[in-house]
């Protein structure tokens, strides 16, 4: 009995030991998406097969009633699930390789070619069972294109441990190899018709083994264009390539901007979209995301009267009014300042925070509404301030990898990224900068003159620390040259196809902050 017990105290020991292994660092924000995924997985399960495993006895009593006091407040499995697939979705979006992801490397592999995009200042490798929950999430979905690789790499990490289970685990080498026969059954049931089809057309010709699809839910016809400015800048120029891109101080003949004005870079003219360096200070981006946080809920994206949470916009957001704190009046009057519009309601909606945690993103779409069969219907609309015609989006954060705004019509995207305003260079900012402040990227929504705005401030990444913020405007005033003015394009068919929102009732609620007129236009752009 005592041998049992010294037994069972060592492996607490143990596991207590690599919990604190891993909070070593615990003052800096969790960038690591391995690492974040991992720490809602021992929150959610492990923590919970340690406390109820059949090895407990009376002895454990104190840490049982501990654990079932905070376990209302622990993550959920629809957290832990909500991470696996993150992980699957920077796998997909930056062409990750599962082996490399799971030694705590972030590698995209193309052919023979193999580069390091994101390099953690600790490597941080998975075990057999992370792999087995993340395997496990796209079996459940019936997602084998997903599960089969991580299923693999699960069954490879428990073959080398020699079988050995550790009271957290939750999943077995066996576990591992049922999941995987099944996945490889299902994957090939599903070609049988097709082989079936072809042998009886072809008797004699050889039938080449087929290749299991990525799946592609909303039927995203850019979706490929999309991922590849994810991963790139696109076309967007470096340097001075083009002589019409500039960078200059914007005062916008207001006074309010004389003694400071705002740092601007021209990054594109067709669609015109610009950057406005040090436009927020890293105390007021620390103040926003405080406000906002306990306000943050799942984004949703407005299909006809409803609401709906959908796969292709995962992120969470609150909206906020300048009644908050005399701060967002402040900021308030500078977007004003800056863009010479009317931010105030019912001229402008309200600021909106997003915070795009694991992976998260917005695919292709319209800020401003595109129903064309019933534009009335619109939230926006009912709100009898016309429709969205310009974005003004302010990046609270700076991320480690990844994130990016991209504008899938103009062929370029910006990177979600501090940046420093000079005579030779505009560069992402590497060591310590005090005061540093934050970046805003501005563009048109509407085609034609405008009455009103969208603007935006977003934390947006593929890094669960990056939050984004927007605001919507209506004005009367211009803000830009029509040489600004987004070219008409072919909104995403389906659910959602109006993706405008409205904050619920006047409190908080989702991802932008936009402006509004009574003009329908087709800006499209994306945050991922």
């Amino acid at each position: 009995y005592l041998r049992g017990e010294e037994a069972r105290l060592r492996d607490l020991t143990r596991f207590y030991d690599k919990v604190l292994s891993l909070h070593e660092d615990s003052t800096t924000p969790v960038a690591n998406p391995l690492l974040a995924f991992t720490l809602i997985k021992r929150l959610q399960s492990d923590w919970r097969n340690v406390v109820h495993s059949l090895e407990a006895s009376e002895n454990i009593r104190a840490l049982k009633d501990g654990y079932e006091k905070v376990e209302q407040d622990l993550p959920a499995f629809e957290d832990l699930e909500g991470a696996a697939r993150a992980l699957m979705r920077l796998q997909d979006v930056y062409m990750l390789n599962v082996k490399g992801l799971a030694r705590g490397v972030f590698q995209r592999v193309t052919g023979s070619a193999i580069t390091d995009l994101y390099s953690p200042k600790q490597l941080f490798s998975l075990t057999g069972d992370d792999c087995f929950q993340v395997g496990k999430v796209a079996y459940d979905m019936g997602d084998y294109y997903h599960a089969i690789p991580w299923l693999e790499e699960a069954v490879s990490l428990f073959r080398g441990s020699y079988g050995e289970w550790k009271t957290e685990d939750e999943a077995s080498l066996e576990d591992a190899l049922d999941h995987l026969a099944f996945a490889y059954f299902q994957r090939m049931a599903r070609n049988v018709l097709k082989y079936e089809r072809l042998l009886a057309e072809s008797p004699n010709q050889v039938v080449a083994e087929a290749v299991i699809q990525r799946p592609n839910i909303p039927h995203l016809q850019t979706r490929d264009t999309y991922e590849e400015l994810c991963q790139t800048l696109g076309s967007q120029p470096t340097l001075y390539q083009i002589p019409s891109l500039y960078c200059s101080y914007e005062t916008n003949s207001n006074a309010y901007l004389l003694l400071q004005p705002i740092r601007k870079e021209v990054i594109h003219l067709e669609p015109y979209i610009a950057l406005y360096h040090d436009f927020v200070s890293d105390s007021e981006a620390q103040k926003i995301r405080e406000f906002a946080e306990p306000w943050l809920q799942r984004s949703v994206v407005a299909s006809g009267e409803k609401q709906l949470q959908v796969e292709y916009r995962i992120s969470k957001s609150a909206w906020l009014k300048d009644t908050v704190d005399p701060m967002l009046v402040t900021l308030n009057h500078r977007i004003a300042a800056l863009t010479g519009l009317d931010v105030r309601p019912p001229y402008a909606e309200y600021l909106q925070v997003v915070n795009y945690g694991i992976g998260g993103h917005y695919e292709p779409h319209f800020d401003h509404a595109t129903s064309v069969t019933n534009p009335l219907g619109s939230p926006l609309y009912r709100m009898k301030s016309g429709n969205r015609v310009a974005t003004f989006m302010i990046y609270l954060s700076s991320v480690e990898a990844g994130g990016a705004t991209a504008f899938i019509y103009a062929n370029l995207s910006v990177p979600v990224v501090k940046h420093c305003f000079g005579g030779t260079c505009i560069g992402v900012v590497k060591g310590t900068v005090t005061h540093f402040m934050r970046a805003v990227l501005s563009w048109w929504e509407i085609s034609g003159w405008p009455t009103s705005g969208y603007m935006s401030m977003d934390r947006n990444s593929a890094d669960p620390a990056a939050p984004a913020l927007k605001t919507e405007l209506l004005s009367e005033r211009s803000w830009w040259s029509p040489v600004a003015f987004q070219r008409s394009q072919e909104p995403k068919a389906g659910v959602g196809e109006e993706k405008a929102e409205q904050p619920p009732g006047g409190r908080p609620c989702q991802l932008c902050l936009c402006l509004a007129n009574q003009r329908q236009g087709r800006g499209r752009y994306q945050g991922t």
